[in-house]
């Protein structure tokens, strides 16, 4: 059976919502992801790393739509393992888990994998809005579109804008 690892964060977390909502109620305005495509988070919104480091942050980051019913199907012809670079962020840890819990219940507590590096995961698949994690993987890579990267052109990844595109390749 093969094998995916999933990112939490800008994957099936919609945390770029979470810069957005969090930056308007700093600066009293909302900015449009059009302002902030192809650039880095902590670029994009000043006190992205305040946010990150605010209780509560990840617990209530909204679902990523269709997430829920793709994963849980993709759960039932493949091994999913949800893989996040957590200890970054230490205090991440209980939300994240607190979070996985209660919108992906389907997913046990031995397919989360909290971590540093992602150069660890051994998966065929990996789904990622994150350059960084996917440049390094030896497997198939499937780019999920988030704000920060819209500038990049995929490479050798397979760029991916939607959970329904994600389940039109994969099952």
């Amino acid at each position: 059976m093969e094998r995916i690892a999933i990112d939490m964060d800008g994957v099936i977390a919609d945390v770029a919502e979470q810069f957005f909502r969090y930056d308007a109620i700093d600066f009293g305005k909302r900015k449009s992801r059009e302002e902030v495509a192809g650039i880095k988070e902590r670029d994009a919104f000043p006190n992205a790393r305040k946010y990150v480091y605010s209780k509560g942050f990840f617990r209530t980051a909204p679902v990523m739509e269709q997430s829920q019913e793709i994963v849980r199907r993709l759960n039932e012809s493949y091994e999913i393992f949800i893989v996040s670079a957590a200890t970054e962020f230490p205090q991440s840890l209980p939300e994240k888990q607190e979070w996985l819990t209660e919108h992906f219940p389907f997913i046990n507590w031995q397919q989360i994998v909290f971590c540093g590096l992602k150069t660890i995961v051994n998966a065929d698949i990996m789904i990622d809005d994150h350059l960084k994690n996917l440049d390094h993987f030896p497997g198939t890579t499937l780019l999920f579109s988030q704000p920060h990267n819209l500038h990049f052109n995929g490479g050798k990844h397979k760029r991916v804008n939607s959970w329904e595109e994600i389940a039109s390749i994969l099952l």
